[in-house]
Formats: structure tokens, C-alpha cells, sequence
């Protein structure tokens, strides 16, 4: 599904094995800042089905995955722009293609973690507490690193179904 696309804009489209490099480099820049937890290439290359990328003079600039935990709740991963693009509206634009396809196969909710609310604030998404996305915390969560001393902040949007 290719959703409206803003004049001047590069296209958003599905990740192909040929990203991964250029995806991980990206997650890279972000997780070494520790503003993103690291992902290897073993499991972009797993979950490439997950990930969407924008793509300028052959470098993968933009990113973003749904991750789907329930038949109701999906969530916003791995979403990354490559600094010197930012403010360009990429970000929402990925989050907003995602919020289709989350919708269009059936999920109610999305979420994110992220140390940026602001953001998602403004595409409609509301802070909650972690023990309101219990798929989250015990399926993944658990298994982080930064389970005890976790910086980010859970936001959930509800979906409105097709």
C-alpha cells in the first residue's frame, strides 16, 4: 500500500534486503547516542518485512517499522531520519503510513517508547503508563537492558478501523 505522497518529497516504500545495510547505519547513529536501542543486522534482515525506508540518491535517509504483538496492539519501532533531513516531515509521514497499515489489517492500538512525546504528541498519540502495554513489557521489555533504568516514555494511539 503506497499512501498520498507530498510533492517534493521522497517516496516512502518497503525495505528490501539491498536496506539493511543502510538501515542498520542509520539505527546506528541513533542507539551509539543511546537514543534507540541497537538492533544487528541478523535482525533487520528477520523482521525487514517490518520496515519501511525513504530513499535519496541511493542512501536510505528515513525508517520506521511496525511491530505487530496482539490481533490489537501493533507498534511504532525503529523509526529513525537521518539528521541533515530532519524537519523535512518524514517522521510523521512514516508514522502516519504506518498508522494505516496498522489500521488496515485490523489492529486497534499503537504504541511507542520513545524519549521523544512531543513528537508523537502531536500525531495524536497520549502518554500512558508501561503497565497498560503489559504485551510490550513482559513479551520485550524484560529482555532489554535498560528494563530498570528505562528513559523512554510509552504513548498509545487508538485506531480508527477502515
Amino acid at each position: 500500500m503506497n499512501g498520498p505522497e507530498i510533492p517534493g518529497e521522497p517516496a516512502i516504500r518497503r525495505a528490501q534486503l539491498a536496506d539493511v545495510a543502510g538501515i542498520h547505519a542509520l539505527l546506528k547513529r541513533f542507539s551509539d547516542r543511546e537514543v534507540l536501542l541497537p538492533r544487528s543486522k541478523g535482525d533487520l534482515y528477520a523482521n525487514l518485512r517490518e520496515f519501511l525506508v525513504v530513499e535519496e540518491g541511493g542512501s536510505v535517509i528515513a525508517c520506521g517499522a511496525l511491530q505487530i504483538f496482539t490481533g490489537e496492539l501493533g507498534e511504532v519501532r525503529s523509526l529513525a531520519v537521518a539528521p541533515q533531513y530532519g524537519n523535512r516531515g518524514l517522521g510523521r509521514q512514516l508514522v502516519r503510513r504506518i498508522e494505516r497499515e496498522a489500521s488496515d489489517i485490523g489492529l486497534s492500538r499503537l504504541m511507542a517508547l520513545t524519549c521523544e512525546v512531543g513528537f508523537f504528541h502531536r500525531l495524536g498519540f497520549c502518554t500512558v503508563e508501561m503497565r497498560e502495554l503489559p504485551e510490550k513489557v513482559w513479551g520485550v521489555c524484560i529482555n532489554c537492558p535498560k528494563f530498570r533504568r528505562c528513559d523512554e516514555t510509552a504513548v498509545l494511539k487508538h485506531l480508527s478501523q477502515p
